[in-house]
């Protein structure tokens, strides 16, 4: 059974917005798994964007669920984004493609 773990890396944030200070444009996010033996990760981005007059969360209250949050209502699909770790999990215990020794080679 597979386990994965989702984490942010990094906020790119526009240091002023709207009369908010430190607001977030892009999430760089990272969904790794591992069966115990085999390790798989998916790297990407999301752009998010504060709408002015929605509610606004202070860039020191955030959290990493609240952030995920956003991502996986803004198109990332996490269902998906597993999926991809479970076939390069997948493709390490039942390789694809092999590359044996040229058979002329000793």
């Amino acid at each position: 059974m597979t386990t994965f773990t989702w984490t942010v890396s990094q906020l790119d944030c526009y240091p002023q917005y709207d009369n908010q200070t430190d607001v977030v444009f892009t999430v760089h996010w990272t969904c790794s798994g591992t069966d115990g033996t085999y390790n798989g990760s998916v790297y990407s981005t999301c752009s998010v964007t504060y709408v002015a007059g929605t509610p606004y969360t202070p860039y020191a209250d955030l959290t990493q669920d609240i952030v995920l949050g956003w991502i996986w209502a803004g198109g990332v699909d996490q269902a998906s984004a597993e999926a991809a770790v479970q076939t390069q999990i997948n493709n390490q215990i039942n390789p694809p493609v092999v590359s044996p020794q040229l058979p002329w080679i000793n």
